[in-house]
Order: C-alpha cells, then sequence, then structure tokens
C-alpha cells in the first residue's frame, strides 16, 4: 500500500471568489417602517434596469418601530441584507456602516424615505462611465422649507467654507454614486467625530453635481429636527475650519484697543477739561462685556476640546447588534 510521505500537506479548500456586484445601495433608516418596504421596491426595480447584478444594504440606526422586522421580512425577496445596530448612533455612523459593508464596484446612498427620485441614477450612472468617481445630488430650490432653516443653512455652508482647506458645496444631498476607490478611501479614514458632506469633498476624486427636485415624503416626517441640525453644524465646523479658534485673537486685540483708546480719552478728558468720569456705570458695562467674550471663547474652546476628547477614547463609531441576509447566517 502506498504511504504518503511526512511532508505531505492536505490542501486547503480555497472557495471561489463571489462575483462582485456592479452597485451596492446603502439605505440608512431611523424609524421608517411605513416606507421601507416601498422603498426596496423601487430600488430593485431601478436597479434591475440599469445593471445585471447589485445587493441592497439597510442600516437600521436603533429605529423604535418595526423597521428591522419590515427590512428582514424583504430578504427572501431581494438582494437584501439588513444591519441593526445596537442602538442609534446617528446617520453619519449609519452611512459609514453600511459604506463598510458593501463590496459592490460602485456605491450609492439613498435615504429610507426615498424623496429623490431615482430616474435620476441613470444619470449618474452615465456621468461615472464619462470618467468621474463621485457624481452628488445638489437640491435646485428649498421653497419647501421654513425661513428660519433655510437662513440656519444658507449661514452654515457660508461659516464652514471660510478658511477652510476643502470647499463643501451648499445644498448637496447625501444621495450620491461613488466609485470603489472613494468608498475605500472614506472607510479608511480613522476620525470618529464625522461630517460626510465634508469627508466626501476631503478625499477628493472627480465629482459632479446634479440638481434634482425633492419628491414629498410618503409617510411619517424628516428626523433631523433643529436641534439636530444645529449639532451636525457644530461637527462641521470643529471638523473643517479653525476660524472659530483664531476668531478670538481677532475679537481680544480689537477689545485690547478700544480699552486703550478710551482710557486714552478719559485721560485726556480729566487733564485738559477737568472733568472726572463717574466710573460704576463704565466699570460695570465693561465686565459684564469681557466676561461673555470670555465664556463664549471657553465654549468655542470647549467644543473643539471635546471633538480631541473623543478621537483620544477611540471608541467605535458604531456597533453592529444583528446582520441578516437570505443567504447569510443570522450573527
Amino acid at each position: 500500500m502506498n504511504r504518503r510521505p511526512e511532508s505531505y500537506v492536505k490542501p486547503k479548500l480555497v472557495p471561489s471568489p463571489q462575483p462582485i456586484p456592479d452597485l451596492s445601495f446603502v439605505i440608512p433608516a431611523f424609524n421608517e417602517a411605513g416606507n421601507i418596504t416601498r422603498t426596496v421596491a423601487k430600488v430593485d426595480a431601478h436597479a434591475r434596469r440599469l445593471v445585471s447584478s447589485f445587493e441592497i444594504i439597510i442600516v437600521d440606526d436603533g429605529s423604535l418601530d418595526s423597521t428591522f422586522e419590515e427590512s428582514r421580512a424583504l430578504c427572501a425577496q431581494y438582494p437584501l441584507r439588513v444591519l441593526r445596530l445596537s442602538r442609534n448612533f446617528g446617520k453619519e455612523h449609519a452611512i459609514m456602516a453600511g459604506l463598510e459593508s458593501t463590496v459592490g464596484a460602485a456605491v450609492v446612498i439613498l435615504d429610507a424615505d426615498l424623496q429623490e427620485p431615482l430616474f435620476h441614477l441613470e444619470t449618474m450612472l452615465k456621468h461615472r462611465a464619462e470618467g468621474y468617481e463621485m457624481v452628488y445630488a445638489v437640491r435646485a430650490q428649498r421653497r419647501d422649507e421654513t425661513w428660519r432653516k433655510r437662513v440656519f443653512t444658507r449661514a452654515f455652508y457660508a461659516l464652514l467654507n471660510i478658511g477652510g482647506d476643502t470647499a463643501i458645496p451648499a445644498n448637496a444631498r447625501d444621495f450620491r454614486l461613488m466609485d470603489r476607490r472613494v468608498v475605500d478611501a472614506l472607510c479608511a479614514l480613522p476620525e470618529r467625530n464625522r461630517f460626510m458632506k465634508g469627508l466626501y469633498g476631503w478625499v477628493g476624486f472627480r465629482t459632479k453635481a446634479v440638481a434634482i427636485e425633492l419628491a414629498p415624503r410618503a409617510t411619517g416626517a424628516s428626523k433631523f429636527g433643529f436641534a439636530g441640525l444645529f449639532k451636525l453644524g457644530l461637527t462641521g465646523l470643529t471638523s473643517f475650519t479653525a476660524w472659530p479658534l483664531r476668531v478670538w485673537t481677532g475679537i481680544g486685540m480689537t477689545i485690547a484697543a478700544c480699552s486703550i483708546l478710551y482710557a486714552l480719552w478719559i485721560a485726556i478728558r480729566t487733564l485738559v477739561f477737568g472733568i472726572d468720569v463717574p466710573g460704576w456705570s463704565t466699570l460695570v458695562v465693561a465686565v459684564m462685556l469681557l466676561g461673555g467674550v470670555q465664556l463664549i471663547s471657553i465654549g468655542v474652546l470647549g467644543e473643539y476640546l471635546s471633538r480631541v476628547f473623543t478621537e483620544v477614547k477611540g471608541r467605535p463609531g458604531f456597533i453592529i447588534a444583528e446582520d441578516f441576509s437570505a443567504d447569510r447566517e443570522h450573527l
């Protein structure tokens, strides 16, 4: 009987590589049980018409309704994978959870309410064929928003682009088509405080904007209130520009110059005209002014310091509690 040599090593069975989908769709969702079935059906119909293979990844960002259960039930019908985060980490981190799970040659980010018309996807794919590595949607108008939100948005982007190294386009949406190289670059960034619209611009690559008109929501309401937008705005300002720190040098120099001029005026008025200037009201106003300026500057420093504190701790941006698909083991 032939015996195997002692040096014989049993060959390992290497699984054949899975085909790479043409497109991966990332859909972050928070309390979207009323929209998710309709959204997945529409995405599936458009994708089958445009590409030969695709995958859909829904990221349930700690929803309090039946979003996860509704999404999981769809896995038997569609090429769908559902990630449930352990809690609500915010849309920016939900997007990253989806991006890190994609394998497609290109990735599309969509909102679960599907206010962005999907027919723009064909235009985006044409621009990608022309060599653009990121094609993003821009709102053509904001007439459906309150005046307060419009003013806040306009002021925010104006402030964000003052002295910044990266030009961040106003009215840009998360709805975008990105080449795999762009996605890999985003996933390689180590920061925890993520302002995605800024990061899209920071990674660079050839980009193209597509103007769109938003459709009304089918059900529900926007999950982003003024408080959420304000918090996201602070993250964007502290992540992409340092002028809120530097401006206090100018404010301090201005106050110091005004104080010197006022002191000279008091001295001249007293010595030349012999008029004694009462000091109580002036002193109170000066103390309150300087105290307010100092508190504001300390608050700005605190915002930057809190970002540094978050980065130093090194906690993950999200935790995946469940990962479910029809051909994947329930983890």
